[in-house]
């Protein structure tokens, strides 16, 4: 074969390839493979048993590519729970392959939008995707009902469509939406448990974010193994007193002197209102060394932030955020993203990272 026949040959090839690409046959197989795969697999049935940590979202309300609003489950054994329905978390844990039909409970740590804003999506694909027969429960301080009380009014008329369209059998009119099971807020920093179930205990204690009140963190306890997850908070002596030798310690955090670079910024374009609110939000945050000497004081060996602020967008950006964390805490360190999994199975000391869902 000619040089020019050859180079011919392979022009037409590379056409050919073009133009199967163009009709679009090559994507609707890798559609088919991954839904197959998507569908059929059960990611929790394939956890070891004990206590893993999924970020379904890691962000705050700043946008950001790689985290979206506060959404944690927590898996333990074979039952899932989710602390937050931040914006995109429910879609999240459909993409994860942590369906929401396997949520269990829901835990809200206050009641700030961005924290919320995601539940009345959560529920919904709860219901539908597992045809569930009694609605979601939604665990929080008090205040809570008014919450889920103005989520069930939102979606009553859509609770409607589902079972209308797809029967009784896919969305029974008795699951609907959510439940609410508020508890007190413990006033003098003791601890209070919250829910048992399965082996696992979740402990909600008091944490500082005013003016917002009520807000608290949790503790989760299952099989030897143990998380806290801080909420939104200051730095605050009772996260560390409640995290006291657990395994992992998830800690939101706000960078001051990147926030800093925002109100800069805001001042700079002439934007008063955002300058003001950039100055506002420090007062009622950690900063990454501040959840750092959190943890030291806690004896904790792994902590992961949370709830990032701001958005960590340029190369860089998150040695930035973490900057003089390493003179104040010298245990395992993660910035978290969105699909971000540990996993403390039962039995062993060891947090074990998987790779981003």
């Amino acid at each position: 074969m000619s040089r020019k026949v050859l180079i011919l040959v392979v022009i037409a090839g590379v056409l050919g390839a073009v133009t199967w690409l163009y009709r679009g046959d090559l994507a609707l197989a890798v559609m088919q493979r991954g839904a197959a795969a998507n569908l059929g697999s059960d990611r929790i049935a394939e956890l070891p048993d004990g206590l893993h940590v999924l970020f379904c979202g890691a962000g705050s309300p700043m946008p950001d590519p790689q985290r979206s609003g506060p959404c944690v489950a927590v898996i333990a054994g074979k039952a899932m729970v989710v602390v937050d329905a931040g914006t995109n978390g429910a879609r999240n844990l459909q993409r994860m392959g942590f369906g929401p039909g396997r949520v269990a409970a829901l835990f809200l740590t206050h009641f700030h939008s961005d924290h919320i804003d995601g539940l009345g999506e959560l529920a919904m694909l709860r219901w539908v995707g597992a045809a569930h027969t009694a609605p979601l429960p939604v665990h929080g301080p008090n205040g809570v009902e008014q919450i889920v009380e103005g989520f069930n009014l939102a979606y009553r008329a859509d609770f409607g469509y589902r079972t209308a369209h797809h029967g009784e059998a896919i969305a029974p009119p008795s699951g609907a939406g959510s439940r609410a099971v508020a508890f007190e807020p413990p006033a003098d920093g003791t601890p209070v448990i919250v829910w048992e179930h399965g082996g696992l205990t979740v402990t909600a204690f008091t944490v500082g974010h005013e003016p917002v009140e009520p807000a608290v963190g949790y503790r989760f306890d299952y099989a030897g193994r143990s998380v806290v997850i801080s909420g939104d908070t200051r730095k605050v002596d009772a996260v560390a007193s409640v995290a006291r030798g657990t395994d992992l310690l998830v800690h939101e955090a706000l960078a001051p002197h990147m926030v800093g670079l925002l109100q800069g910024a805001a001042e700079a374009a002439g934007l008063p209102g955002l300058a003001k609110i950039t100055q506002d939000i420090l007062d009622y945050h950690a900063s990454p060394v501040e959840a750092a000497e959190v943890a030291k004081a806690a004896g904790v060996g792994t902590l992961v932030y949370h709830h990032i602020v701001p958005p960590l967008l340029v190369p860089g950006a998150e040695a930035a955020f973490l900057r003089g964390v390493d003179r104040a805490y010298d245990g395992n360190v993660y910035v978290a993203r969105d699909g971000l999994l540990l996993s403390l199975p039962a039995g062993s000391a060891d947090v074990r990272r998987a790779q981003r869902l």
